[in-house]
C-alpha cells in the first residue's frame, strides 16, 4: 500500500525542511533543498512498481508495519533488522496458522532508523569536509537525498493503516460494521487529501521549536505505536463519510494532524542527526 500519495508525502518534506531550527547548515533548510525535499518525498513509492519486480518485493515491507501482529507473536521487538527476522522464523514454529515472515509483518522501524543512521553518517563526513575546507556540494547533495528519503518513511508511519493488519479493510470480528472493502486506504490518504488539505492547513501545528531525540529507535516505535492507535479511529471516521469528496471537518482536523505529526517528526530526525553527528567517533582497537 502507499501512503499519503504524492500532496500528503510533499507536505511533510517541505514543511519538516522549514521547520529546522538556525543551528541546521544554511543548504538544509534554503529554497532548493524545499524543492529537492518535495521531489524525493514520494520517491519510494516508485520503486514498486510492476515493470520492476524485485525491487517491489524487495522494499514493499519497509513501508509498514502489522505491530498488534508482531507484538502478538514477539515478546520483545528486537532493534535489529536481522534480529527480527531470525525472531519471527522462530516464532513461526509456534503460529502454524499464521505467516510469520519479515515480508508478511513489516519492517517499517528498521528501515527510518537505517536511513536515520545514513544521514547521521553524512552529516559528520560534512563537518568534517568544513574543517579541512574541501568542496561540500556533493555531500550537501547526499544530505538532502537522505533526509528526503527518511521523510517517505517517516510520513508512511503517521498513516494508522500503515501499522495494522487491517490495511485496506477491516478484518476479523467486526461488531460496529467498519468497511471491509478495499477501497479505505487510497480514499484517505490520496483522495480525500489530494482534494482537501493543503500546506497551509497543516503549517500550524508543527511544532515550532524541536525536541532532540534520545534513542531514536525506542522513540520511533512510540511514534508508530500513537499512531496505531488510531486504527480504529481512522475506519470509524470512514464509515461517517468524513473521506469522500469534500468529506467532514472532523475528517480533514484528522489528515491534518497526522501530516503535522509526521512532519514535526521528521525535523526532529534530522535536528538529531545533526546533532549526534558531531559526536566523537569510538576507535578501533
Amino acid at each position: 500500500m502507499f501512503a499519503w500519495g504524492v500532496d500528503g508525502h510533499q507536505i511533510i518534506n517541505q514543511l519538516a525542511c522549514s521547520a529546522l531550527p538556525g543551528d541546521v547548515p544554511a543548504f538544509l533548510r534554503n529554497p532548493q533543498s524545499i524543492n529537492a525535499m518535495s521531489y524525493y518525498a514520494p520517491m519510494p513509492d516508485h520503486w514498486r512498481g510492476l515493470l520492476e519486480p524485485e525491487l517491489a518485493a524487495t522494499t514493499a515491507p519497509e513501508h509498514f508495519m502489522q505491530i498488534e501482529t508482531v507484538d502478538a507473536v514477539l515478546p520483545t521487538l528486537p532493534r535489529k533488522r536481522y534480529d527480527y527476522v531470525r525472531a519471527l522464523a522462530l516464532a513461526q514454529t509456534s503460529h502454524p496458522d499464521m505467516v510469520v515472515t519479515a515480508e508478511k509483518l513489516g519492517m517499517q522501524p528498521y528501515q527510518a532508523d537505517e536511513v536515520w543512521e545514513r544521514l547521521k553518517v553524512a552529516m559528520r563526513d560534512y563537518r568534517e569536509m568544513v574543517v579541512t575546507k574541501e568542496d561540500t556540494t556533493p555531500i550537501e547533495e547526499e544530505i538532502v537525498f537522505l533526509a528526503g528519503w527518511l521523510g517517505h518513511y517517516v510520513g508512511d508511519g503517521a498513516m494508522p493503516l500503515h501499522t495494522s493488519n487491517k490495511p485496506n479493510g477491516w478484518l476479523g470480528p467486526n461488531p460496529n460494521g467498519y468497511t471491509t472493502e478495499h477501497k479505505i486506504h487510497g480514499l484517505f490518504e490520496s483522495e480525500f487529501v489530494h482534494k482537501n488539505v493543503k500546506a497551509a492547513d497543516v503549517s500550524p501545528l508543527v511544532e515550532k521549536q524541536p525536541a532532540p531525540i534520545g534513542d531514536v529507535f525506542d522513540q520511533y516505535m512510540v511514534y508508530l505505536r500513537q499512531s496505531h492507535a488510531l486504527v480504529e479511529t481512522t475506519y470509524r471516521l470512514e464509515k461517517e463519510g468524513a473521506f469522500g469528496d469534500s468529506g467532514t471537518a472532523d475528517g480533514k482536523r484528522f489528515a491534518v494532524q497526522q501530516l503535522a505529526a509526521a512532519a514535526t517528526e521528521l525535523r526532529d530526525l534530522i535536528y538529531t542527526a545533526w546533532i549526534q553527528s558531531a559526536d566523537p567517533v569510538p576507535q578501533h582497537h
